[in-house]
């Protein structure tokens, strides 16, 4: 298997929440992204952008639901006031889904910066971590990932350079950030990991 599909490897199962919208092109290409609404156990949904090549568009036609499998991909927005974080799926493939909703993500990668653990409103200990990954043509991903609880305090003592195996779900929330024109609603995108693990065999 491709050691990037190794590295960095997203199943999601979940409805279609909007058209696809034109991207940029790149390579002779033009892609589009596809917003893909993924519901969690809880109920709550997670909005993830899907970025689909122009010729996957006749599959989307008359289908409400889709299973894609494909990357994370991250990439800084630096035509907006601020540099933002961009983060979606890059679709290796779509299909019709009929199973339920799923949002699987499978990393493995290089602790880049040094953790964060802090403290929830609520009380939880939570820890925030950047995951570089690297793919093809020179170039990685830094993707933003979040643990809690007893994993979040095991994380926070891991030093810049560790290797980590991770299993989780891309989750979406909104945010209010304060600009010069005033409150702006925003949505972040993370990783939040099930499963943590330094690697030991690389």
């Amino acid at each position: 298997m491709d050691q990037s599909v190794q590295d960095n490897f997203v199943f999601l199962c979940g409805s279609c929440a909007g058209e696809a919208v034109y991207s940029h092109s790149a390579r002779s290409q033009n892609f589009y992204v596809l917003p893909l609404l993924v519901r969690r156990l809880s109920g709550t949904a997670d909005t993830i952008n899907v970025t689909v090549r122009e010729t996957m568009l006749g599959m989307l036609e008359n289908v409400p639901r889709l299973c894609v499998t494909g990357e994370v991909r991250t990439f800084n927005n630096r035509s907006g006031e601020w540099p933002r974080l961009v983060v979606s799926v890059f679709a290796r493939t779509l299909a019709p889904a009929d199973e339920a909703d799923e949002n699987l993500v499978c990393l493995r990668g290089t602790l880049c910066k040094p953790p964060n653990l802090r403290t929830t409103p609520m009380g939880r200990d939570i820890c925030d971590l950047i995951l570089a990954i690297n793919r093809r043509y020179g170039r990685s991903d830094y993707l933003p990932c979040i643990c809690w609880g007893v994993k979040a305090r095991e994380a926070a003592l891991w030093e810049v350079g560790t290797r980590l195996s991770l299993e989780g779900r891309i989750q979406s929330r909104r945010y209010s950030k304060l600009t010069e024109s005033g409150l702006e609603e925003r949505t972040a995108y993370e990783i939040s990991a099930a499963q943590i693990e330094p690697l030991t065999d690389f």
